[in-house]
């Protein structure tokens, strides 16, 4: 339930649903391009060394360009980096799609495609840094992450087959014109949102939810780069890992199990499928108040992945070994991105993912080398084997390194809540983990003078704690219960307006520290009063399916509540 409120949360941010509905969008055009301009590619010169030439022309730019892409995204607003980057690429999209319906050459195809990716090496600083400007507080982010991840893996997973089938009944053109449309969507979305340029190096004000430069972060130049440094270990042993992954894939696919293209397309299936429901455990995982356990479980679950695909004896055991791999590995690019936006200030954020960037692209590339050569003088299995022992070796060592950044930020609002409760007398003794539980369900809520919360004969839905605000209880004294509108509030308990509040019995008032709504829920009745806002206030709101799991587990809420409620004229609604 806590992953499902989470990811309502998202829901209900604007903004960032916008984004990461917008960049799907864009993803999937992305790989309706990269199909199409490797098809084209072949089509055109039936030479796979070409094809080879033109996958290292787009890993090239990453290397040379994502340190600048990083300074470029430290000094401009990075909202409108990825507008004119995605304009740009836009642009390219619709000019090459005249050359291929024109039948111009195809080396302009090439050379403006790699004008496109110098224009992508862009995107990963400006987004990794615009994000966390997005999220409405810190326990938003680590699931904003999980979101993004999730997502991206949908469009791995349906992207090539989307592209497929539009590429054989429209053609290459029309493959590039709607990759082109992909790039006028986000683009259009990112012009409606909000722009974020970098605050200065040592804010410590209106710095983004997760900073190292908000209150209670970390400050010292020891406490951004040892975390650092263990996130970069992790990265780097991994995307090697990945990188030889890619290739390897098809050697085992071919080799291994002798089941040619078809065994790689289920394992690139199998590898879709663990990526997405590796972010979706994510999305529940960092929630937690510390996420040490998560890099090392999700290092180890990428381990176990790789040595069994390494030794897989059939198909359907490789295809669950690399989900699991990838799984693991979703656990890990998530968290490890969490983290990382919790202790790297924003001022320095772009430059910081721009340098990883480089490294990772590096470690990648040299992955893709290295691994396919072991292997051929070792052998597949004993290779992934190793392979997994060194990126489970570097989940312990990267976790250790990183510990003190991984910990939910003291003063976050999952703490801040903890402490209010504890200073309830519901909650008074409660174990700290059991408030804990209770504090990442709790929905803060904004009341306006004269707003209803609950409504006498309407069936019950949550459990609220008063935080402030003063809150009039009335019940209907009519013969029959109807459905009204809003009440007027009465100026004090015994004042009453109108026609319409003389038929209402006022019960009582009620302030901070108080709690309604329980009594339907516990019972199964519909509410048996309603409680009306007399002035503006907070709510923290609990879902009664959570609020039903926390009562039963344990005697002493319920009976807590039993007694608070004892002797109190009118009171459980």
């Amino acid at each position: 339930m806590t992953v499902l409120r989470a990811y309502r949360r998202l829901l209900g941010n604007g903004p960032l649903t916008r984004l990461l509905v917008g960049e799907f969008v864009s993803s999937i055009g992305d790989w309706l391009y990269l199909v199409a301009i490797l098809i084209l590619v072949y089509q055109v010169t039936e030479d796979p060394v070409m094809l080879g030439i033109v996958g290292a022309a787009r890993v090239l730019p990453y290397v040379l360009l994502s340190v600048p892409a990083g300074v470029v995204a430290d000094r401009f607003d990075r909202r409108l980096v990825l507008l004119s980057t995605d304009a740009a690429r836009g642009v390219l999209m619709l000019v090459i799609a005249g050359i291929v319906a024109l039948g111009g050459p195809v080396w302009l195809v090439i050379a403006l495609a790699i004008g496109g990716t110098c224009f992508a090496t862009f995107f990963g600083p400006a987004i990794g840094a615009y994000l966390p400007s997005l999220v409405e507080d810190e326990e938003q982010l680590g699931p904003a992450n999980s979101a993004w991840s999730t997502m991206d893996n949908l469009a791995f997973m349906i992207g090539p087959a989307v592209a497929g089938i539009l590429i054989a009944t429209g053609g290459l053109v029309v493959a590039f014109l709607l990759n082109a449309l992909s790039f006028g969507i986000i683009a259009v979305v990112l012009w409606g949102l909000p722009p974020n340029r970098p605050a200065a190096a040592g804010t410590s004000v209106d710095a983004a939810p997760g900073d190292a430069t908000a209150p209670g972060g970390p400050t010292s130049r020891s406490a951004v780069l040892v975390p650092i440094v263990g996130l970069s270990i992790i990265d780097i042993v991994g995307q090697a890992a990945w990188g030889g992954l890619s290739v390897l894939t098809v050697v085992i696919a071919t080799s291994g199990l002798r089941g040619g293209e078809a065994a790689t397309g289920f394992l690139n299936a199998g590898m879709g499928l663990g990526g997405f429901a590796g972010a979706l455990v994510a999305g529940a995982l960092v929630l937690r108040p510390s996420l040490v356990p998560v890099l090392v479980g999700g290092s180890v679950v990428l381990a176990i992945g790789l040595g069994g695909l390494g030794y897989a004896p059939g198909l359907g055991v490789a295809i669950a070994a690399i989900a699991v791999a990838t799984a693991g590995g979703l656990m890990v690019e998530v968290t490890s991105a969490t983290i990382f936006q919790r202790v790297v200030p924003d001022a320095i954020r772009g430059r910081a993912l721009g340098i990883l960037g480089t490294i990772s692209t590096v470690a990648m590339a040299a992955g893709s080398f290295l691994l396919p050569v072991a292997a051929a003088a070792v052998g597949v299995g004993p290779v992934l084997l190793a392979t997994g022992l060194a990126v489970a070796a570097a989940g312990v060592v990267g976790a250790l390194l990183a510990a003190p950044a991984a910990r939910r930020p003291v003063g976050s609002t999952a703490d801040v809540l903890v402490t209010r409760l504890a200073g309830l007398p519901l909650f008074a003794g409660v174990p700290a983990a059991t408030l804990e539980a209770v504090a990442v369900r709790l929905e803060p809520v904004r009341v306006a003078a004269g707003e209803v919360i609950i409504r006498e004969g309407d069936t019950p839905d949550r459990f609220y704690v008063i935080e402030e605000g003063s809150y009039v209880v009335t019940r209907h004294q009519g013969p029959e219960w109807a459905p009204r509108q809003s009440l007027p509030v009465p100026a004090s308990p015994d004042a009453t307006t109108g026609a319409a509040a003389a038929a209402d019995e006022h019960l009582r008032t009620m302030g901070p520290g108080e709690v309604f709504g329980e009594i339907g829920l516990l019972r199964g009745v519909p509410r048996t009063a309603t409680v009306t806002a007399a002035t503006d206030g907070r709510l923290l709101a609990l879902d009664g399916a959570d609020f039903l799991q926390l009562v039963n587990a344990g005697p002493l809420v319920g009976s807590r509540l039993v007694a608070l409620r004892r002797g109190t004229p009118g009171a459980g609604y």
